[in-house]
């Protein structure tokens, strides 16, 4: 992954095969504190002009108008939408042609875009959508080669209860130290055993990484969000 920037805006650029992915900071927005400064979650208690002018912002920095990002209303599931479609609630996107961005919302999840030959999946990755296998799904939807793993909240932050535990327990050693859930190793296993070749991650901790993403967590659920887009290369 590389840092890009455009008009303030800054964000993180994969190249899949055949697509892109960006992941958004928080900086180069209109919100003021706690939600400062690209905040994307409109049900949030930021203002919502802020968040259509931080939304477009964003956009225009990727080189879309504001109706070429899709989105939904996130359930922590594991529903994949694909466009074009009316649906307006589920953790995952795909689309199969360029033209259309898709967008989830994190604020410790994973964002994670998969690519392969029949287009590139978007999906919202916290740890009930990966114990439910939304990133097989989201493989198997488009036959993924490649992936990339935007930043989330990392193993040095991530104390988790028995329950989360067990709902990896398959995947073997190394994915916890104590109680602490290494989330971004758990969507890697995961990834190579949906067959996915290359798996790209961020390696940066949004709870720890105050300056560059909001962290729900962190801010005791007080905050704003970053979004992770992906689209099919025309």
């Amino acid at each position: 992954m590389e840092w890009r920037e455009d008009g303030g805006v800054r964000w993180l650029r994969a190249e899949l095969d055949g697509a892109c992915a960006a992941f958004s900071t928080r900086l180069g927005g209109v919100s003021e504190p706690p939600f400062d400064r690209l905040n994307l979650g409109l049900l949030t208690d930021d203002a919502e002009e802020n968040v259509i002018e931080n939304r477009r912002r964003l956009a225009a920095a990727l080189g879309f108008a504001p109706d070429q990002v899709v989105f939904a209303r996130q359930v922590h599931g594991t529903d994949l939408i694909e466009h074009p479609s009316g649906l307006r609630e589920g953790d995952g996107h795909v689309v199969r042609e360029p033209g259309p961005a898709a967008l989830v919302f994190v604020a410790d999840c994973l964002p994670v875009a998969l690519a392969g030959p029949r287009g590139v999946a978007m999906v919202h990755a916290g740890w009930r959508g990966l114990a439910g296998g939304i990133l097989a799904a989201g493989a198997e939807a488009v036959g993924a080669t490649s992936a990339a793993i935007g930043p989330g909240i990392g193993p040095c932050c991530y104390e988790v209860g028995e329950e989360v535990m067990e709902a990896f327990s398959s995947l073997g050693e190394g994915i916890a130290s104590g109680r602490m859930l290494d989330l971004p190793e758990v969507a890697r296993r995961q990834l190579a055993l949906a067959g996915v070749e290359r798996v790209e991650p961020a390696g940066l901790c949004t709870s720890c990484e105050e300056e560059l993403f909001f962290s729900h967590r962190r801010d005791q659920g007080r905050t704003g969000r970053q979004g992770g887009l992906a689209w099919v290369e025309g």
